[in-house]
């Protein structure tokens, strides 16, 4: 069986302590696992300072060049894992496996990663508004004709990684040619995305003593925490709630992306229909950036009905078939949990279900040891109904009924929020609006990034402080 190793400092270590994953589907053993503890994470947290080290040896240029030789080796080559070797294929079955995602998915994901380490430069240079980056591996410069100087924050970045999508690895990309270390701690059931990428890496000539590899418990991801000066952090409202006040942690939680339609071109929605199918469905509505929801003022039910015809048909497929849409829940009991708790909601009469009409057999899949949730659509008749905000791991959707004037007081939190309207005064609301990360004017999905602008805040403000600087 395939052994994934602890990587300490770009030291593969086998522990005496492993844990085995398996195919979601089956229970077969696909690989084990070495689990790293907090007091190993500790002792090696205390060596820190080499890692930044070690990466200050290269230039942020030279690093982003490794970077881009890393892409094809991540997307062609054949890398170690342990005493063994993995292909592109032997990656996407392993990921798909362990993770329920679809292997077409995986595959998609892959060249997603591809793109942006292909284009680092690119993204380092909108992220830094095009200050050089030597600037910040100097710790001082010129921008616009005043000396600044930039101090990093931290030696390297804790990474506390979760299972639901690949592409969330697309945010600590940049770090490495910033010369700040990584130290990860992967999803229990997702290794194969951050130690394939650590050995593409390593191999197109990034030093090895700049990444760290920790898979564990919770516990290896509390000492993460504990430990570095700066962390990201992968979790839902509770995650967010516990780490709000504290300025060491970056947290990552749910998008409730949305997409909201103006009153100016609410009646000629059929044209955008396409825009909305594509922003819940794809990556099999796992990700922060998956509209969650749809805001109009009037012709919701139309909304509603005509989104339903297009995906509730939508079935669970195996994870090998190339046109699988839809994730599996690995988790036994979490679909079903997840589907009686959209019922319970759907007892609300300001609250109905679309898809309900649309779809042959039943929302709920579930097997022994897995689950699918078909994907949803539900109508809320105002912005207080149940499931009017609500988001899941699978291509749900409520289409909310609200006056334009008040959609901006009841969207809350928005990750991505995609405003089909050419009103210049609703535009200018929505540009004042603090509620919306991302802002996307006129028919873009909710889920077409543009990589040369931040995802969810700027790592490179995370990671470094300007400061005021003089020189006589």
């Amino acid at each position: 069986m395939i052994h994934v190793p602890i990587l300490r400092w770009g030291k593969p270590y086998q522990s005496l302590e492993t844990t085995v994953v398996e195919h979601f589907a089956t229970g077969e053993p696909v690989a084990e696992v070495s689990a790293a503890t907090a007091g190993m994470v500790k002792r090696d947290l205390r060596k820190a300072a080499r890692a930044r080290a070690a990466l200050r040896e290269f230039s942020p240029a030279e690093l982003a060049e490794c970077a881009r030789k890393a892409a094809d080796l991540y997307m062609n080559g054949d890398l170690p894992i342990g005493d063994d070797v993995q292909t592109p294929n032997d990656f996407v079955r392993q990921q798909s496996a362990t993770s329920g995602l679809p292997e077409a998915m995986c595959r998609a994901n892959m060249d997603k990663l591809k793109f942006v380490l292909e284009n680092l430069e690119e993204v380092l240079a909108a992220l830094t508004r095009g200050l050089d980056l030597d600037t910040f591996a100097r710790g001082w410069g010129d921008e616009n004709g005043l000396l600044r100087s930039y101090q990093v924050q931290s030696p390297v970045v804790g990474m506390v990684l979760p299972s639901n999508s690949p592409g969330v690895h697309t945010l600590w990309m940049p770090i490495l040619p910033l010369q700040v270390g990584l130290v990860m701690k992967p999803g229990s059931q997702e290794p194969w995305t951050p130690w394939r990428m650590s050995q593409a890496l390593i191999a197109a000539g990034i030093p090895a003593e700049g990444i760290a590899l920790y898979p564990g418990g919770h516990d290896v991801g509390g000492a993460i925490l504990e430990t570095c000066d700066r962390s990201l952090i992968f979790g839902g409202p509770q995650t967010i709630e516990q780490y709000a006040g504290d300025p060491r942690v970056q947290v990552h939680g749910p998008g409730f992306s949305k997409i909201l339609i103006g009153d100016d071109v609410v009646d000629d929605w059929e044209q955008h229909l396409d825009l909305m199918v594509e922003s819940v469905l794809l990556n099999g509505g796992r990700s922060c950036i998956n509209c969650s929801s749809i805001w109009a003022s009037r012709n919701t039910r139309e909304i509603a009905a005509a989104l339903a015809e297009r995906l509730g048909p939508v079935n669970a497929l195996p994870h090998d078939h190339p046109d699988a849409a839809i994730a599996a829940f690995t988790v036994p009991g979490q679909a079903k949990a997840i589907s009686e708790q959209i019922d319970s909601m759907l007892a609300s009469p300001a609250v109905e279900e679309a898809t309900a009409a649309t779809r042959d057999g039943e929302r709920l899949v579930d097997e022994d040891r897995y689950g699918f949730v078909r994907p949803t659509v539900v109508r809320c008749d105002s912005p207080e109904a149940p499931l009017a905000n609500s988001e899941y791991m699978f291509p749900f959707v409520s289409v909310v009924e609200c006056e334009q004037d008040a959609m901006l007081r009841h969207i809350g939190p928005t990750l991505v929020g995609t405003a089909i309207t050419g009103d210049e005064g609703f535009r200018g609301q929505l540009l004042e609006s603090p509620e919306i990360d991302r802002l996307n004017f006129g028919p873009i999905p909710t889920t077409r990034l543009n990589w040369l602008q931040p995802h969810e805040g700027n790592i490179v403000d995370f990671l470094y402080r300007a400061r005021a600087f003089q020189q006589a």
